[in-house]
């Protein structure tokens, strides 16, 4: 495939996502009516609203898994390929992240009980942050994007007391324990 039909594609594919999600009634940015480009800890109801905030390191650590995990399955083809795939995943995830199912279930199983979904800029945002991650994870060596993302984990640990590892097991398998850890 040639590398304007990638990016064509690609473009393509986040813009079908977005259309999407604007059809499943998301907001096209943050109810507050204006955008930003980072959302620090404290503004918990910009979270998820605006271009980046303290889950964006772990939509860079999908694409380092999705780089490391296409490149695992289909390595014979090229990284733009690849990349499509990332797109697909990562957009399908904020699909099925804004639907009321998924909302509700992190409103009951994790400390966010007023999470209302992303915005549209958000969701888009994050597939392009994921984008970056796996451009990193194929162009840096290996012990680098391993580095990067514990780091990236350990930050937002400490800063937000979540993380991907956390958001994934509070999803599928709630612990009170961490729950209540990280309601302070």
């Amino acid at each position: 495939m040639r590398t304007r039909t990638v990016l064509l594609t690609g473009i393509g594919m986040i813009l079908a996502a977005a259309v999407l999600l604007l059809a499943m009634g998301r907001i096209p940015i943050c109810a507050c009516g204006y955008v930003l480009f980072w959302t620090p800890a404290e503004d918990v109801a910009g979270s998820s609203q605006h271009i980046a905030d303290w889950y964006t390191p772990s939509h860079i650590i999908h694409g380092f898994l999705f780089y490391l995990a296409l490149w695992l399955f289909f390595r014979n083809r090229p990284a733009g390929e690849r990349a499509l795939g990332a797109i697909f995943i990562e957009a399908s995830w904020e699909i099925i992240e804004n639907s009321p199912w998924v909302i509700d279930r992190y409103r009951e199983a994790t400390i966010a009980s007023g999470y209302t979904g992303d915005s549209v800029l958000n969701s888009v945002s994050d597939i392009l942050w994921m984008l970056a991650g796996f451009w990193f994870a194929w162009r840096m060596p290996v012990w680098l994007t391993v580095t990067l993302g514990v780091a990236f984990e350990l930050l937002a640990l400490w800063v937000i007391r979540d993380n991907l590892t956390l958001n994934v097991l509070m999803l599928v398998y709630p612990v009170e324990a961490i729950r209540v850890w990280q309601g302070g």
